[in-house]
Formats: structure tokens, C-alpha cells, sequence
């Protein structure tokens, strides 16, 4: 894999440099030291993964990672010295199509160093995601499950959004064009860093009219309130209609995998709902969103067009998992609508 890095401080792509180079099977395409350069450097040689800082002179890294999709699109990380520190513009680079994002490991040179470990996963992760590694042991995994479903009860309908790159941004307009007093629940998983998803969480809050919490273990979906996955372990909805997180399958390139989560509510939840998949890189969601259809539920697929990167939705389509495919503006109206005709007397959980 070929990795370009970023980066205005010299002795920090340095750094990067030499921890790119410790991961078999990497090599440092080129380097840059403001965005305008990544630019004409990316256009000239894409390579397949950019470590992108996000403060830089002249052009930053959110205005970078926008014209580079546009111009040579290619795998993006957020590599910012302070993450909980630039939240407006790491969503803001998320939702032009970077993948993830991390902090930049503290200056030196000891691979070791939990900073340095936590970037080198992330990128043997991105390498992983670029080479479309197959997740062999999901399907197995799920098809251990149990198909009996939970006796019906009186509860209000559910909304289920799964995204990965772009998805915030996309998660923003959506739910802003829900009334707050929409009865219906909501539920999410973001591909995120777990100890990112309480900044998603807080600037989702300052944008949309709904009530948005992270997704605590044990919680239930309740009307009117917008969990999200909040760690890097996957969501689940149990029996009893509580959230609960699982390492299994460890194998998955996804964390927390849409996939994983879809199939619980298609297996637990006792009424119907909304289920919607958003851009994003590789397949994940595609089967949830299929086994959600046939139990009966409204599915819904992001159009191409409106799409950071269509991947996700696309694999959906192929697998007819969508009952409708609509464009980022139009979600939000059909949730709406659908919901509307599926509410129903919320009841305790059991």
C-alpha cells in the first residue's frame, strides 16, 4: 500500500514517515507540507491512502480532503494533534470523504508507544478496507443466531441508520429535517473511533432538534431520542430490546459493524421500522438491510448521486435490499412518512 502523508511540521511527517514504514507492505509515496501541495501531488500520483493533518497554512486539511475527492479521490486519515479540539472541522473533513480519524502519536520515535500502536491499527485497518479483505467469519457469526423473533408488543416504530465515509455530515441533514416531536426511535452506527463518537454525539446534539445520546450499554430505544453506537465494539439489540455491545465477530473490518447491529433488530425488534444505509466505503450493511427488508420493513438506500462514496448503498441495491433509493434530501421526508404509518402506543420494555 502506498501511503502519502501531510503534514506542515517536518519533524512530524518525519515521524509518520518512519511509522509507515515499520507495516509490511507500505511505502511512502510522497510527502507534503500544506494542503495546496497534497493537491497537486495527489492529482499528479494518487496514492492508496493519505495521512491527512487537519491544521495547516494556506489550505487545511477539510478544504484538502474535499478537493482531493473531487479531483483524485482516494482512502483519507484524519492525523490532527488534537482531536476533541477541532470537532467542527473534523466532521467537516468526514463528511468530504475521509475515512476516519485519529490523534498524531507524540513526537519521537518509539513505534511502541500507545499513540504510535493506535495510528499503525488504523492504518493496517484502512489497508484492509482498501483491499476489500472479505469478512469471512460475519455471515457465520450471524447465521449462529437464533431466527425466533420477540413476541409483538405495543412499542413506537424504530429508525436504523448505518454510514461510514461521509456519514455525519449525511446523519446531520437527516436528522435535522426530523420534528422533535416525532415519535418515533432512533438508532445509529457510525464507523467511528469509540472514543470519537461522544464528539458526533455532542455536535449532532448542537445541530438537530432531536435528542441525541451515546447508545449505553442496556439502554433502550425509546421514542423521540437518537442513540449512536458509542464504542469501537459492536451495537446489538438483545431480546429484551436492550442495547448491548460485542467484541464477536472480531473478525470484522467494520467497527461497530451496521451489519451486526441490522440483523439484531431484524431478530428482536418486535414491531417494524425504517431502515437506511448511507455512503460509504465497502459493503457493510448491505446484508442488515436485506434481512431487514424481508421482515417486512421500509429499507431505504442513499442514491449515487448524493453519495460521498457509494459503496455501501451500492452493494445494497445489488442485493435488493432497498425498497426505495433516494437522494441525502429526500431521507428524511420518507422517514416521516413511513414512521408516521407504522406508530403505535409506546409499551414498556420487557
Amino acid at each position: 500500500m502506498r501511503v502519502a502523508i501531510v503534514n506542515d511540521i517536518v519533524m512530524a511527517a518525519e515521524v509518520l514517515k518512519r511509522l509507515v514504514l515499520t507495516i509490511p507492505g507500505c511505502e511512502v509515496a510522497w510527502v507534503a507540507y500544506d494542503g495546496a501541495e497534497a493537491i497537486d501531488k495527489c492529482v499528479a500520483d494518487t496514492p492508496d491512502l493519505i495521512l491527512m493533518d487537519l491544521i495547516m497554512p494556506h489550505l487545511d486539511g477539510a478544504a484538502a480532503t474535499r478537493q482531493i475527492m473531487e479531483r483524485a479521490p482516494c482512502a483519507i486519515l484524519i492525523v490532527t494533534a488534537s482531536v476533541s479540539g477541532n470537532v467542527s472541522q473534523v466532521f467537516e473533513a468526514m463528511g468530504y470523504g475521509a475515512l476516519d480519524v485519529t490523534a498524531m502519536p507524540v513526537l519521537g520515535n518509539n513505534p511502541n508507544s500507545p499513540g504510535a500502536q493506535k495510528l499503525l491499527h488504523k492504518i493496517k485497518m484502512m489497508h484492509r478496507l482498501i483491499g476489500k479483505e472479505a469478512e469471512s467469519n460475519v455471515a457465520a457469526a450471524q447465521s449462529a443466531l437464533e431466527t425466533m423473533s420477540a413476541p409483538a408488543e405495543d412499542v413506537p416504530p424504530l429508525v436504523v441508520l448505518g454510514a461510514s465515509t461521509g456519514g455525519p455530515l449525511a446523519l446531520n441533514t437527516i436528522l435535522a429535517d426530523i420534528p422533535s416531536e416525532f415519535p418515533a426511535a432512533f438508532a445509529i452506527v457510525q464507523h467511528v473511533d469509540g472514543p470519537f463518537a461522544e464528539n458526533l454525539v455532542s455536535w449532532l446534539n448542537e445541530q438537530c432538534p432531536l435528542t441525541v445520546e451515546i447508545a449505553r450499554e442496556g439502554a433502550v430505544p425509546r421514542a423521540g431520542v437518537v442513540l449512536v453506537a458509542g464504542t469501537s465494539n459492536h451495537m446489538t439489540l438483545t431480546r429484551s430490546r436492550r442495547i448491548h455491545y460485542t467484541s464477536q465477530p472480531e473478525s470484522s473490518v467494520y467497527r461497530p459493524s451496521v451489519d451486526v447491529f441490522f440483523d439484531s433488530v431484524a431478530q428482536y425488534w418486535p414491531g417494524k421500522g425504517v431502515g437506511v444505509l448511507l455512503t460509504g466505503m465497502g459493503r457493510d450493511g448491505a446484508r442488515g438491510l436485506k434481512n431487514l427488508r424481508d421482515r417486512g420493513w421500509h429499507t431505504i438506500a442513499q442514491d449515487q448521486e448524493s453519495c460521498v462514496v457509494y459503496g455501501m448503498p451500492k452493494a445494497a441495491v445489488e442485493l435488493d435490499a432497498a425498497s426505495a433509493v433516494l437522494s441525502l434530501d429526500e431521507i428524511a421526508k420518507e422517514i416521516v412518512s413511513v414512521a408516521s404509518a407504522e406508530t403505535t402506543p409506546v409499551g414498556g420494555a420487557t
